[in-house]
């Protein structure tokens, strides 16, 4: 590729001047751009910008990458960046990366920036982009699907923090031959971000929940219930709220705090795991804080679970409890569960043991008859 302008999706890519510097300064030392482009200079100064500029862009193209600057097409200001890079000659591979200044975000600038990016790099022979995002930088991988690319794993300690550490990557792939437009999620956003009935409210788990979940599932009698039947460390829990935006991106896992919509309280937690994406069949799992059992918030947040996974296209649910956990039954029954059979050892148990469980299913198709 060379370093001609392209315009595109309300962005022009073009090369980066020495009239941006001001700007990319601006943009390099927010500290939302510096959380997570870990190998920016600190600090970040004009010298830093000039650098890049006249010698880090131009040795990113000599090298086999491309480095542009995202504009505004009516003013031409810096709006951000936008590069190729790790070029894999032999796989005609090529990693893509973005970022968006301050002034720009919230406008669809990076998912913009990418899609015609990744057009013009399909149209000179590369046949796969790799978009590479921490676990929490879930705007990045909001515009990774926008722009077309699918969840494809988790780079192991992939990324080099300033102190030495590692931590993971989420690998997100666009193919030359992929669809266009957007991809197409699994398990999209609660609609308006929440699911109510005016009793219990549902929304995304996030890190503030960690109070909560951390006293709901140290509870001797949720520690019963877990698998294995061990209680979780602080650091698990908060690792959980962190990452579940991302893995909710990935498909993975519908995570939701249970909150009394009186009180706006946290009640409790429920997972919809999608265990089998193949089959339209995910699992489903919940637990209540001591203070909100016995008024039926389980029984009505399973209802708004499945509600919204039969009208997002799953087919199947099913949940499994022990067989002394008959509160759980009763909740899974009255919210039209059916119990299909005990599976013997299923699960681990202390000591090297194995316990029974009971397993419920309810269909799509149970909704429409009549109980």
């Amino acid at each position: 590729m060379t370093p001609e302008t392209i315009e595109a999706y309300g962005v022009r890519l073009r090369p980066s001047r020495l009239a941006d510097v001001a700007d990319t300064v601006a943009a390099c030392t927010d500290p939302l751009t510096r959380r997570f482009m870990t190998g920016l200079p600190d600090p970040y100064t004009e010298e830093s910008a000039r650098w890049w500029i006249t010698e880090g862009a131009p040795a990113a193209w000599a090298t086999g990458g491309a480095a542009y600057a995202i504009a505004d097409p009516a003013t031409d200001r810096l709006l951000g960046a936008v590069g190729l890079s790790n070029p894999v000659p032999a796989r005609r591979q090529l990693e893509i990366g973005y970022w968006v200044a301050p002034w720009a975000r919230g406008r669809g600038v990076a998912t913009a920036a990418t899609r015609a990016l990744a057009e013009r790099t399909f149209a000179a022979d590369t046949a796969r982009l790799e978009l590479l995002a921490a676990p929490e930088n879930v705007a990045s991988q909001r515009v990774a699907l926008a722009a077309g690319f699918r969840h494809e794993g988790v780079r192991r300690a992939a990324g080099t923090a300033p102190d030495g550490g590692r931590y993971d990557l989420v690998a997100w792939v666009r193919l030359a031959d992929d669809p266009p437009g957007p991809t197409a999620r699994p398990l999209p956003d609660l609609p308006g971000g929440r699911l109510t009935d005016g009793v219990v409210a549902l929304r995304r788990l996030g890190p503030a929940d960690v109070d909560p979940l951390h006293r709901l599932h140290t509870l001797p009698e949720v520690v019963a219930n877990r698998v294995p039947p061990v209680p979780p460390t602080r650091e698990s829990i908060e690792r959980r709220c962190r990452l579940a935006e991302s893995h909710w991106l990935a498909g993975r896992s519908a995570d939701v705090a249970i909150v009394d919509a009186g009180t706006g309280a946290v009640a409790g937690g429920c997972a919809l795991v999608y265990d089998e994406p193949s089959t339209g069949q995910a699992m489903l799992g919940y637990s209540l804080l001591p203070e909100a059992r016995g008024r039926g918030l389980a029984t009505r947040t399973v209802g708004l679970v499945a509600g919204w996974a039969f009208d997002i296209g799953l087919a199947r649910l099913w949940a499994g409890t022990r067989p002394e956990n008959v509160a759980s039954q009763r909740v899974l029954e009255k919210a039209g569960f059916r119990r299909e059979g005990l599976l013997r050892g299923r699960l681990p148990g202390p000591a090297g043991s194995r316990l029974d469980s009971v397993l419920y299913g309810l269909l799509a198709a149970d909704r429409a008859r009549p109980r």
